[in-house]
């Protein structure tokens, strides 16, 4: 398949912004089927949108890793009867 640079307007902003060749193969090649309906700017504003709302509502409990000691929080209510990993930790643990 061949690619070429496509001119859109994005839904939110109604500028006109680039599909890149390098956007299109990306696209492709994660099996999308829709372009893209947003600029670059609008796609990072409407990201931060939600993921500030999410953490923003979100209770966050305190918390001693199992793995390294350091105090660090958690998205849920550890239950005791289980080791709760920081992040690292957690990552590290979970590459294996």
């Amino acid at each position: 398949m061949v690619f070429e640079d496509k001119v859109l307007q994005c839904r939110d902003c109604e500028n006109d912004f680039t599909f890149t060749v390098g956007e299109q193969e990306f696209y492709a090649e994660k099996g999308f089927q829709n372009i893209p309906a947003r600029c670059p700017d609008c796609r990072r504003a409407r990201k931060g949108q939600s993921n500030r709302s999410f953490s923003s509502e979100r209770e966050m409990f305190d918390v001693v890793c199992s793995g390294c000691g350091c105090e660090t929080q958690v998205p849920f209510k550890p239950r005791g009867d289980r080791p709760v990993y920081c992040w690292e930790c957690f990552r590290n643990a979970s590459s294996y």
